[in-house]
């Protein structure tokens, strides 16, 4: 029976000691800083009675012995003693709580005669004395060391988007207790002065296990994986260390008012890390420009151009407003549109690697160049210009602020255009007509060689060339319309070019196409077939040549009527379908003759052999 009261015995003693009052303190000794603020949670727990528990604390300085000083009551206003009563009644040290069961002490200030042993006393609220009614911790006060300076302050003077900035912070600290000490760099206000004091944004920082960190807000985290932004620490003078904020292109919403914070920090004997000092250092105003208010883009000479054709055009694009000519890749374009408007497209371009390409006429890479003359200055020149070349011409800047190189994919900062520059050109005047003629005499048949003649006419004083080209629209069902149309021109079978080249685009019957006399072209069809028949048109288009010797298209064209191809059959082919008739109705009946004859045949020999058996 023993053992079993012996079990009891310790059971009711544990039960009775998970009733008993506890009050925890942090583990000590706390270290902390002169100056700046202390803060010590108190627990109560094991309770009986209300939820909601009083705290009482007390001081013990080391040179008093067993005195104690009363700090602050959550009971009893009169409770602090003479050093202590006025920092209570004025705020700066105070009870702070964070549920019915758990306060802290709060000192804003600590001084260096706060050093010393704090106790924690909760009064009893409980049926009967038992228990741990307080508790106390060791605070060590130890010097400011911190200290934070800059080598250079914003002057608040505004720069372009797309600027570099860097600034510099200089923090250390001297302490007899092993602490580390982290640096933030940070702005406040997003667009001006009349913002300051809003809108608080870390930037980056280096914590206190010198790990990199940007902020979380403002897409400092993007900026800072894609190199905008870094932070470096470096050895400084006198033992310092030095902290390098490195922005590499602003944007407008990096302005602000900027500042470099470092904090000194000690790990308590429970293995949490407490921030024991902090100094900020203000490093100034910024203003960011936006490029949409700086960058201008002009092209020169402005207004109209008119010139006479093969005479060279020579066209400026000035770019002003981007700042560092070295910060900032640019692309620059120059652009054109027809003279009565239409689609722009492109001429020519060079990239922000400085590689010059030719955009809607490749051929012009061969007659004219772009070049950068100079920063912000780049030049487009055709060297002989024909009537193709008239339009309406600007260029197009875009801006990659604060990037070098940019990517393929690199989103522009701000892209912006010129004023139109009208490049018009003197021509001779040119008529020209087009007629086309079928010749039908004999009449054409399957397998013929066809001839068709188309005969222009040009009038005008300068030296000039004709180039024709040949459609055939294929025969179409009864009741259609068989004219050539802007939707349908017909399948372009062959060209006799300006030079006197020969293009033949047909796959099917063999062609040929050349020049009869000054002012008649021809196209002959070889061996026509039925695929030839339908409807046949001519095209003129006049050339000139510039006073250089180069040859350029005028823009006057003129188109025939159509003439219409039938291919009559040969008498080979009207014989050949009675013959094949005759030939197949001769056949059918000799094999019917034949197969009665034999068929009686057979009966009578099959008759004359069975009385024979008989």
């Amino acid at each position: 029976m023993a053992p079993r009261w012996i079990t009891f015995i310790a059971l009711l003693w544990e039960f009775q000691c998970c009733m008993c009052r506890e009050v925890t303190l942090p583990a000590g000794p706390l270290y902390r800083v002169a100056g700046f603020s202390l803060s010590l949670p108190c627990t109560v727990s094991g309770y009986e009675g209300p939820r909601r528990q009083d705290f009482e604390w007390f001081l013990y300085r080391e040179d008093a012995g067993t005195q104690h000083i009363g700090v602050v009551s959550t009971r009893d206003t009169g409770f602090p003693y003479a050093p202590f009563q006025g920092r209570v009644q004025a705020g700066e040290v105070r009870v702070e709580r964070d549920s019915d069961d758990k306060a802290r002490l709060v000192i804003q200030r600590l001084r260096p005669d706060d050093q010393g042993r704090y106790e924690c006393y909760t009064p009893s609220t409980d049926s009967r004395f038992l228990g741990n009614y307080s508790s106390s911790v060791g605070v060590k006060v130890i010097p400011d060391t911190l200290l934070i300076t800059h080598t250079r302050i914003l002057s608040g003077q505004p720069v372009i988007e797309g600027t570099e900035l860097q600034l510099t912070c200089a923090a250390s600290v001297q302490s007899d207790q092993h602490t580390h000490v982290s640096v933030t760099f940070g702005m406040r206000g997003s667009r001006g002065a009349e913002s300051l004091g809003h809108n608080l944004r870390e930037i980056i920082a280096i914590d206190r296990e010198l790990r990199v960190t940007p902020g979380h807000s403002g897409g400092y985290g993007k900026r800072y994986r894609d190199g905008e932004i870094a932070l470096e620490k470096r050895k400084g003078d006198g033992g310092r260390d030095l902290y390098v904020l490195k922005m590499s292109a602003l944007a407008p919403e990096d302005s602000g008012s900027y500042f470099c914070e470092a904090v000194q920090w000690i790990r308590d004997p429970d293995g949490q890390w407490e921030r024991i000092a902090q100094r900020t250092m203000e490093l100034g105003n910024l203003t960011v420009q936006p490029l949409v208010d700086t960058l201008t883009v002009r092209s020169a000479p402005g207004g109209d151009v008119s010139l006479q054709p093969g005479a060279p055009l020579s066209l400026t694009c000035q770019v002003s407003g981007v700042g560092a000519w070295n910060r900032s890749a640019l692309l620059v374009q120059w652009m054109r549109r027809g003279p009565t408007g239409g689609v722009e497209v492109e001429v020519a371009r060079m990239g922000p690697n400085g590689v010059v390409t030719w955009g809607d006429d490749v051929s012009r890479a061969g007659g004219g160049s772009m070049e950068k003359e100079a920063e912000g200055r780049f030049s487009l020149r055709l060297f002989s210009v024909h009537p193709a070349d008239a339009g309406l011409y600007r260029c197009a800047v875009s801006v990659y602020a604060g990037k070098q190189t940019p990517g393929p994919s690199t989103p522009a900062t701000i892209t912006q255009r010129s004023e139109w520059v009208t490049v018009s050109l003197k021509t001779e005047d040119v008529r020209v007509s087009a007629s086309i003629d079928l010749p039908r005499r004999p009449l054409l048949r399957h397998g013929s060689t066809v001839t068709l003649l188309c005969n222009i006419s040009v009038e005008t004083t300068a030296s000039s060339q004709v180039e024709v080209q040949w459609l055939q629209k294929p025969e179409e069902p009864v009741g259609k319309d068989l004219t050539f149309s802007e939707d349908s021109r017909g399948r372009l079978i062959a060209t006799l070019t300006y030079d006197g080249l020969t293009r033949i685009y047909s796959n099917g019957s063999d062609l040929s196409v050349d020049r009869v006399s000054a002012a008649c072209y021809r196209l002959r069809i070889f061996s026509a077939s039925e695929e030839d028949q339908g409807h046949y048109q001519c095209q003129a288009e006049v050339w000139s040549q510039d006073p250089r010797g180069g040859w350029y298209n005028t823009g006057a064209r003129a188109e025939s009527v159509t003439a219409h191809l039938y291919l009559y059959a040969r008498v080979a082919d009207l014989l050949l379908i009675p013959l094949v008739v005759g030939v197949s109705s001769a056949l059918f009946v000799g094999v019917l003759i034949i197969a009665t004859v034999t068929c009686c045949f057979m009966k009578r020999l099959a008759r004359q052999r069975s009385h024979i058996r008989k």
